[in-house]
């Protein structure tokens, strides 16, 4: 794919360190591309990650996710998105997991992440971990990925419903992220509605974005604070990069007690009409 300074979305990221004095372990990218000389399709490929792992190794296992996704998304040619995400997810984690092996300092470093692959208006996504990713529609807010974490799975299971989870002491135990001793495969499953089945969520990839669709990449430090419902509200009159600090402030209002990372990607409502989004710098 051939890198371009415009992207053909609207993009909007805004990051913050908390309010704990922790160092920020958030890492994001937003790049935008087309096919090739032949081929003018253009492409934009989100990531954010939430490293795992004191002593700054978290940040260090974050960023190489981030890094290392992205050059692999960017070196595509040809085959299918889906394909790319399975190899990459796979060497990567198994690069921060050596990285972690070789320094003492690092050892148990891990990193989650999303990706969005938006190619034209068709959505591809991947994910491990407990960032999310969501589909804000006109008033219908969807959380398009599946939280990887102990609580996500009782509740799958039925053994605790929604009013047991917000204190759990197991509500930050993540089953799967990239830089474990086994190495975390992407989950490919994207839920446009509620109760579909595995096979259906895949089926899901490509969606397709409709004009004023938006795509959210977060960390868990906005969604331990603030509601979808509140996410979905803070959209109406805003752009998307005054939506990205309303909702960073609205969690540091609430105590801001982990890093926080936030991610729009915005489809414009006439794409013949309208100027490209810079990317952020």
């Amino acid at each position: 794919m051939l890198r371009t300074e415009r992207a053909h979305l609207y993009v909007a990221a805004q990051t913050h360190p908390g309010l704990t004095g922790k160092n920020n372990e958030d890492n994001f990218a937003v790049s935008a591309y087309v096919i090739s000389d032949m081929n003018p399709t253009p492409s934009v490929f989100a990531i954010v990650s939430d490293g795992i792992g004191g002593h700054k190794a978290g940040e260090v296992a974050s960023e190489m996710a981030v890094n290392l996704i992205s050059a692999a998304v960017a070196k595509r040619e040809g085959g299918h998105p889906l394909a790319v995400f399975q190899n990459s997810f796979y060497q990567v984690s198994e690069s921060i997991f050596k990285a972690a092996e070789q320094d003492s300092s690092r050892k148990g470093m891990g990193a989650t992440v999303v990706c969005a692959w938006i190619i034209g208006q068709q959505l591809y996504i991947a994910y491990a971990g407990d960032s999310r990713i969501y589909l804000l529609h006109g008033r219908r807010i969807q959380q398009l990925s599946r939280d990887h974490t102990w609580v996500q799975e009782a509740l799958d299971k039925g053994i605790l419903d929604h009013s047991g989870i917000k204190n759990h002491p197991n509500l930050h135990v993540i089953r799967r992220y990239l830089g474990s001793n086994t190495p975390a495969e992407p989950d490919l499953r994207l839920y446009t509605q509620p109760g579909e089945s595995d096979q259906q969520a895949r089926a899901n990839q490509g969606l397709m974005l409709n004009p004023g669709d938006a795509i959210l990449l977060c960390t868990d430090g906005l969604t331990d604070l603030v509601s979808d419902s509140e996410i979905q509200a803070m959209l109406p009159g805003r752009t998307l990069q005054q939506a990205a600090q309303a909702l960073i402030d609205l969690a540091c209002e609430r105590g801001g007690h982990d890093n926080i990372t936030v991610v729009f990607l915005g489809v414009p409502w006439n794409s013949a009409k309208i100027n490209p989004g810079w990317l952020p710098g």
